[in-house]
């Protein structure tokens, strides 16, 4: 397909999904509020931001007869530009999903029999502070934690400062950015923050290391992508299977999973040795570039090749189209990146053809983000009471952790698995632990070893089926948030405000948060009587109208630089105050002090088995939109990619429906279709993460296809960060035949035995 061809498909898809954005049913009164939209009639259209995936595009809801009709990109809005991915397009399907969680429920049977019954938000909230202050008196604050996904969140993050508690985790640390994260900083002294700082539309030439641009839908990024395309730039894919992104490739390079680093080196020899470093950049900002010049000496492409499958002259074509091209070369930092647990050397490599290139701070590299900064509200100080986060056992594991590990909470929670005290009660907001999390025996053993779980959600979720109290959250497009101002190229601040009242008896997260901290005797860090009243008190003192920000969803903020060269200041927080090639930081905590090779980081998958990878499809994203009638049109199952020789010798047809069965004996619980494919290599197969729900109460998701999660039964561990690498995991075939019946989902004994009292729209059940 030529590059004019994924262009105007690109842009039939952003159109098709907002004609999809207007299915939706007639159930509220005309919300007053928002600006008049002169092109119907009668309708009113109310600024927002999405919160279908993290990326909080701006959006306009259009609203009539008290529903919400279309979903459009808010043209104001620097982020989205006017236009929404499909997610973003179809978020009427999760404000009308039948499936919504609609009451407060409360267990009233033992753990593990799904029985619940509806209750008043007075009652359900009075058990959360009862066991709440009960487990406080007898473990201190500490012993309740809170996992949290999602903008929503803040607030329950706030209510857990004010509570004293330190185990604050989110997984998308330990398990996506986190290497990237600690890489980034550690090399530059600053991250590349979210949404990314890449300056891809000015790119001359896109390194894409595993990045899937296409699929996994990040709006600014995928319409500067196809812009640089257009423009001419060279693109280069490093990735196992032909995503979309390497289908539009100048050149891609299927290269053997987990040898990115190899390919990476070699590409810094060819790099120095043929002088096409940015010199001038490095003798001004750089420290250590003679000991990287020295250490990466032996990396050449010949020694690369029977490591990698990428043959030499491949490897120095693409190095010499990257050094041409500089400083508008962007080498992408990518999202998820807790591969093979080595993730944080390989994102420095990563941060370092960067550096080589003198693309950070440079157009076309990585931009200098400028932002509006809205002051805090003023609260009480929170009281420091010296207490440390219970996911490690010892601080000096994982030493450059700069975050909570979601996982290590978890593991804090099953007695006696690590020497620290005891977790005894989980909060769970907008996050699905037993797809976000890897190894899902251990989360389920952990909550079977909980006092108390309470989950803030609005969908049935395996995870809410597992809780003692359940609390329906209002969708983002029937609740206010905070105020958000990223750093951007643009700086402003957007508004996510009521578009609709909440339905049911859902309530939004920030009057959850608020009632629960009143119950906690916790009074003062609660002041403000609702969202609007608390944004006003942040943003006023900066001088923006709120009324402005309120009908436009959008203020902009004064531009500053963003490039070196147009007066932005170079400015590295390391500690030689330079970007460090060498770190001396790493050294001094007993590691490489720049990426090397080591052989032993990969295994290869056993005889007949393998490596699962695992992605983003552009209608989905994590377990929030599998449910999603309008997404299922488009997106209605995951596939499992397999080349076509290994195919070939295991007979599977395109289409045929298989199970996965992974290297600890974990059979998949459901079934998915074959792919049949010359788009991936041998060793590897492939599928979109997000599917295979057991919850019964997901009906349109119940079911369908493999959960990835499921499978990653095996990690390991980065040991510089703590990250998750889930890379490492392999499956093989089996036919529903060959597969016994009630396969287990997990590698324990299965449990189903679901009943919901008062016709209680409950959580739903997970096999085990």
């Amino acid at each position: 397909m030529k590059r004019r061809e994924f262009i105007r498909i690109s842009s039939y898809g952003v159109g098709g999904a907002a004609l999809m954005g207007g299915l939706t049913t007639n159930w509220f009164h005309l919300y007053g509020g928002g600006i008049p939209d002169p092109g119907t009639d009668g309708t009113r259209v109310v600024p927002t931001f999405c919160e279908m995936c993290f990326w909080k595009c701006g959006v306009l809801a259009h609203v009539k007869d008290g529903r919400v009709t279309k979903l459009q990109g808010n043209p104001r809005d620097p982020l989205s530009g006017g236009h929404l991915c499909p997610r973003g397009a179809a978020g009427t399907g999760l404000l009308y999903d039948p499936d919504r969680l609609k009451k407060p429920l409360i267990r009233v049977e033992k753990r593990g029999s799904q029985e619940f019954q509806e209750a008043s938000w007075d009652s359900a909230l009075n058990v959360v502070a009862e066991n709440f202050l009960k487990i406080k008196q007898e473990h201190g604050p500490e012993a309740v934690a809170l996992f949290s996904h999602g903008y929503g969140g803040s607030w329950m993050n706030h209510l857990f400062k004010a509570w004293g508690s330190p185990n604050v985790a989110a997984p998308s640390y330990a398990q996506c950015r986190g290497p990237r994260d600690v890489a980034f900083d550690l090399t530059f002294g600053s991250t590349v923050s979210s949404p990314e700082r890449t300056d891809i539309e000015n790119s001359k030439c896109i390194v894409l290391i595993g990045s899937h641009l296409g699929e996994n839908m990040h709006n600014t990024q995928v319409r500067e992508f196809t812009a640089a395309l257009r423009n001419g730039a060279d693109l280069i894919v490093l990735d196992p299977r032909y995503s979309v992104a390497a289908s539009k490739a100048t050149h891609w390079l299927p290269v053997k999973p987990g040898s990115d680093m190899a390919v990476m080196l070699a590409w810094m020899n060819v790099l120095i040795n043929e002088d096409m470093v940015d010199k001038q950049y490095l003798d001004a900002y750089a420290y250590g570039y003679d000991q990287l010049k020295e250490h990466v000496k032996p990396y050449t492409p010949e020694w690369a090749y029977p490591r990698t499958g990428i043959e030499p002259e491949m490897i120095r074509r693409t190095a010499r189209m990257m050094g041409a091209s500089r400083p508008a070369t962007l080498v992408h930092p990518g999202r998820h990146t807790v591969w093979h647990g080595n993730d944080t050397q390989r994102e420095r490599a990563i941060a370092i053809l960067n550096a080589l290139l003198g693309s950070w701070g440079r157009k076309g590299g990585l931009y200098i983000p400028a932002s509006v900064s809205i002051p805090p509200y003023k609260y009480p100080a929170f009281e420091d009471k010296g207490l440390t986060p219970a996911d490690k056992p010892s601080p000096s594991d994982y030493p450059l952790a700069d975050e909570v590990l979601a996982q290590g909470v978890c593991d804090a929670t099953i007695p006696g698995l690590l020497n620290v005290p005891q977790i005894r009660a989980w909060m769970v907001y907008g996050t699905n632990l037993p797809q976000s999390l890897p190894q899902p025996e251990q989360t389920y053993k952990a909550i079977q070893a909980l006092d108390f779980l309470v989950t803030v959600d609005v969908l049935p979720t395996e995870i809410t089926g597992w809780s003692d109290v359940v609390l329906p959250e209002a969708t983002y497009l029937e609740r206010c948030d905070e105020p958000f101002a990223p750093g951007f190229k643009q700086p402003y601040i957007t508004v996510r405000q009521e578009v609709v009242p909440p339905m049911y008896e859902s309530k939004p997260g920030w009057w959850i948060a608020r009632e629960l901290g009143l119950k906690l005797d916790l009074p003062n860090f609660f002041p403000w009587k609702d969202a609007m009243e608390y944004a006003e008190e942040r943003i006023k003192p900066l001088g923006f109208d709120c009324a402005t920000l309120q009908k436009e969803g959008v203020v902009l903020g004064e531009r500053k630089p963003i490039y070196f060269e147009e007066g932005a200041v170079p400015q590295f927080w390391t500690e030689s105050g330079k970007i460090e090639l060498y770190s001396q930081k790493l050294a001094e905590a007993g590691f490489d002090p720049m990426p090397t090779w080591h052989a032993n980081d990969v295994e290869d998958p056993p005889p007949g088995f393998y490596r699962l990878l695992y992605g983003r499809a552009p209608m989905h994203t994590f377990s929030r939109s599998t449910n999603n009638e309008l997404l299922l049109e488009t997106g209605p199952v995951n596939p499992i990619w397999v080349n076509a020789e290994v195919a070939k010798e295991w007979g599977l047809k395109d289409g045929e429906h298989i199970h996965l069965k992974n290297q600890d004996g974990v059979i998949s619980t459901f079934t998915s279709p074959v792919k049949v494919t010359e788009g991936i290599r041998p060793d590897c197969v492939y599928t979109v993460h997000g599917f295979g729900h057991n919850s019964k109460k997901l009906h349109r998701a119940y079911g369908r296809g493999i959960d990835d999660a499921q499978l990653i039964t095996k990690v390991k561990v980065d040991p510089i960060m703590g990250g998750t690498g889930m890379r490492v995991n392999f499956v093989t075939f089996l036919r529903p035949a060959d597969v016994p019946v009630a396969a287990p989902a997990q590698a324990s004994d299965a449990v189903d035995s679901s009943t919901v009292v008062d016709s209680a729209v409950a959580a739903g059940e997970v096999a085990r």
